[in-house]
């Protein structure tokens, strides 16, 4: 746990979150509530930023100075706004790739796609406030600096994310076991935004349930399975195929 992106104490965290400073997640001791506490809350929801209601002992081990039960993480980048990114993708006359994230809790794996996305031409990374990895030394290392370059965009809920996209005109495709179609068969030259799940619990009903095409990686092994972050290049690259070729 690297200590140079942690700030404790509740007016030295409210004072981060007023200052508008890239946070990636806070801790707050649970059952903690008075009036600062409060404005914390309502200050991180405001700006995005994922609140965890934790034991007392948890902020303990990542800490024993005078804490008062608040931790927060810095964020070594700076968040994009999804519904900022599309339009201007459109607007400099390109075709929208984007990749969603569901569930990638591991921060090397969140870092290995965040590499194979920016070398691929990715144009954007979408990550749920809740349930993501977080983003800190590790996964900029891991990424080989590709966070710095790619725009990161976390968002309330997914399946919102989802049906904005669609609605601006991008099809949704999800990789997944229960597919219907092999990832060579989906016409990757329109606008796409490709869906990932974790390799525990793959992609939330919900959001398959929203998406167009349900999609497969062919495999001749008797494991059956990938890592995600390999799953990913391999769905990516196909998509690059068709639009180089």
């Amino acid at each position: 746990m690297e200590k140079n992106n942690l700030i404790y104490g509740i007016h030295a965290v409210l004072e981060t979150l007023r200052e508008g400073k890239p946070i990636d997640q806070i801790l707050i001791k649970k059952q903690s509530d008075n009036e600062l506490i409060r404005e914390i809350i309502y200050n991180a929801r405001k700006q995005g930023v994922t609140v965890k209601s934790v034991p007392y002992e948890k902020i303990q081990r990542i800490t024993q100075k005078n804490h008062q039960g608040v931790l927060a993480f810095l964020s070594p980048i700076e968040f994009a706004d999804i519904h900022d990114i599309v339009p201007h993708i459109f607007e400099e006359g390109k075709v929208p790739l984007i990749v969603l994230l569901d569930s990638i809790t591991d921060v090397r794996n969140f870092g290995a796609i965040a590499r194979t996305c920016e070398c691929l031409g990715v144009h954007a990374i979408v990550i749920p406030q809740k349930g993501a990895a977080q983003i800190n030394a590790d996964a900029v290392k891991t990424s080989a600096g590709a966070l710095h370059k790619i725009p990161i965009c976390k968002a309330k809920s997914l399946t919102h994310a989802c049906t904005f996209l669609q609605d601006s005109g991008i099809q949704i495709i999800a990789a997944s076991e229960k597919y219907s179609k092999m990832c060579k068969d989906i016409n990757f030259t329109l606008p796409t935004a490709l869906v990932m799940g974790s390799e525990e619990d793959g992609i939330s009903k919900p959001i398959l349930d929203l998406c167009d095409e349900h999609i497969g990686i062919p495999m001749f092994g008797n494991i059956g399975s990938l890592n995600v972050s390999v799953a990913t290049g391999i769905c990516l690259y196909e998509a690059v195929r068709q639009r180089s070729w």
